[in-house]
């Protein structure tokens, strides 16, 4: 009941539908940037919007969302620009260029914001939230321009799906079969520059970067083929986004924009706890239990060579000397295969201990366990 009083309150609904959007849009196309090893391209991109932020603030006069969202796409676009020019006409790698770019557009925007802020009464206008984002601020008009953006974007993704996909994966390979690689990897690079853009008012330029791969990352754990994780990394973003704005309007005092980024990072570590296969839990159990098996498979291999080498297939190997063998206690080993049916406990020399045989089927799995490494039934040898 409380959810659907807070989703009736109308600014709670328009700061949901526009996180949503946002996360959508950056989930999605952070995928892209997060398969391309280019992370930090993100935060870049965030920082490199700043610059722009504050032109269109200076030629619209006022914090209007379009004026403002294409000067940060155009900055952003100049950054990225910035850095294919630095890695393809120097030896300056990626990560150096990222990192230049970055440095560059933020000095240039944080000198631009003083200047506003001085001259351009910008402080009032709110101009400074786009820094650390003002959910609050979002109008439905607001709201409009993001959809369409967001639409406009994720139509792009679609229509040029396999030429992203291509490049993406092998872009040596993409040029050998004639598509214009530098043309489509800018063309991503300016759809990331518009994820990050759109989210700029709701999470600012400090933090965007987060909501770009968090959601990807979350999602790279899940699936295995690029469509699956692009739709997971979408839903990510949405569920990071509405669940964010759901808590910041039901606790007094929470901003919106970190919240959505705790709840983008908190997705990131469920999943890279219990993800399957890629779990870092998942990968624990299954170590385990590989590490089970193969204690299990060793004893069952040395009783059969126990049996080869007395010339008695139904040898009773004690289990104190199997202990000893193996450095530590392997009765729970034992009783695991004798619950298999592969041994069982014999009556032998009660004053020695526990003494145990292969069944026929515990010989037979010997057998075909010792069949990869080239062992015949009649090689000698006691314990190996």
């Amino acid at each position: 009941m409380e959810l659907f009083a807070l989703l009736g309150d109308f600014t709670v609904r328009t700061v949901a539908i526009g996180a949503a959007l946002v996360g959508v849009v950056a989930g999605a196309l952070g995928s892209f940037a997060l398969l391309r090893q280019q992370s930090l391209l993100g935060d870049a991109l965030s920082h490199a919007a700043l610059p722009g932020v504050c032109l269109g603030f200076l030629l619209a006069g006022s914090r209007q969302l379009e004026p403002i969202l294409a000067g940060a796409l155009v900055s952003g676009a100049l950054a990225a620009l910035l850095v294919m020019v630095l890695t393809r006409a120097t030896r300056v790698k990626t990560d150096a260029a990222l990192g230049v770019s970055l440095s560059l557009f933020f000095a240039v925007g944080t000198v631009l914001l003083t200047y506003v802020q001085r001259h351009q009464g910008a402080a009032q206008a709110g101009l400074d939230a786009f820094l650390f984002g003002q959910a609050a601020a979002l109008v439905p008009r607001d709201l409009t321009v993001i959809g369409i953006v967001a639409a406009v974007s994720l139509c792009i993704v679609l229509l040029g799906w396999k030429e992203l996909k291509v490049t993406t994966f092998d872009a040596d390979f993409a040029r050998s079969l004639g598509r214009p690689v530098v043309a489509i990897e800018f063309v991503l690079t300016v759809l990331i520059a518009v994820a990050v853009v759109i989210g700029l008012q709701l999470v600012g330029v400090i933090l965007m970067v987060a909501l770009v791969i968090a959601p990807a990352a979350a999602a790279r754990q899940w699936a295995t083929r690029l469509e699956g994780m692009v739709l997971l990394a979408a839903l990510f973003g949405a569920l990071s986004g509405v669940t964010g704005a759901l808590i910041s309007a039901s606790v007094r005092g929470l901003a919106t924009g970190p919240l959505i980024v705790l709840v983008a990072s908190a997705l990131v570590l469920v999943s890279l706890l219990v993800a399957p296969e890629r779990g870092l839990l998942w990968q624990l159990a299954h170590a385990t239990t590989q590490r089970r098996s193969l204690r299990a498979h060793r004893v069952l291999v040395d009783l059969y060579r126990l049996g080869q080498a007395h010339d008695d297939p139904s040898y009773p190997s004690e289990q104190g000397m199997l202990d000893a063998y193996f450095g530590g206690r392997t009765g729970h080993v034992l009783r695991r295969l004798q619950r298999r049916g592969l041994v069982e406990r014999v009556e032998h020399m009660p004053e020695e201990g526990a003494h145990w045989v292969l069944t026929e089927g515990g010989r037979e799995q010997a057998r075909e366990l010792l069949v990869p490494f080239g062992t015949r039934e009649h090689d000698g040898g006691g314990l190996a």
